[in-house]
């Protein structure tokens, strides 16, 4: 199903069976199989591949060259970067093939989370809300809220703001002031970072996914 106001190149390949939602536009050479949900205002380049059963909710921008295979959700607001890689199957064999939806292990991006270039996702993991995962890196296990991740495998190097900047924490208050939003953060129970205070004149809104809200 397709709403009117989608646009779809002319080189592209939506299947009978996908959601599309209102204002998404889909690039150059996409493939979009039957099954595949995606929401409303997101944006896939060129090259993208979103298999059958996987979920996209609103506002996604997903750049060039990537492959969503089944098994990965990617809630509202999620960014994946040119050419980063999602897998499904932790043991592929050519010989012993594990190529059925309940071989696949999941993976979840959480709202507002962004991925880098080039950066490999395992199968198997969360990346947690405004998450940002840096180019090239491998995550392997799970991303906390918030978290800065790089490396290979990547590991946790900070915390980033809902803006996606780098936070710098005052030694005194423990807490850090966002440069770009005025948003005010703390380290809360040891690794979990919480917005303390919203500027009136922030823009930034948090708008409930209903993808998330079926897991929590």
């Amino acid at each position: 199903m397709k709403s009117e106001s989608v646009l779809i190149h002319e080189t592209a390949i939506v299947d009978e069976g996908a959601d599309i939602g209102t204002g998404t536009r889909i690039w150059h050479f996409s493939h979009i199989m039957p099954g595949a949900r995606i929401g409303n205002d997101c944006s896939l380049g060129q090259n993208v591949f979103v298999a059958n059963n996987v979920s996209i909710g609103d506002r996604v921008k997903v750049q060039n060259n990537v492959s969503i295979y089944e098994g990965v959700t990617l809630e509202d607001c999620v960014f994946c970067g040119p050419s980063m890689v999602f897998t499904n199957v932790r043991t592929p064999r050519s010989a012993f093939p594990r190529n059925s939806a309940e071989q696949y292990q999941a993976i979840r991006v959480r709202y507002g989370a962004s991925i880098g270039a080039n950066a490999t996702v395992v199968c198997g993991v969360t990346i947690g809300r405004w998450a940002f995962v840096a180019a090239g890196a491998v995550v392997t296990k799970d991303v906390p809220d918030h978290a800065l991740v790089a490396g290979v495998p990547a590991r946790q190097r900070g915390w980033v703001s809902e803006a996606g900047i780098p936070l710098e924490f005052n030694e005194t208050t423990q807490q850090a002031v966002c440069p770009e939003t005025g948003q005010v953060y703390e380290i809360c129970d040891g690794n979990r970072l919480e917005c303390v205070k919203r500027p009136e004149t922030n823009q930034i809104t948090t708008v409930e996914s209903p993808l998330r809200d079926s897991v929590d």
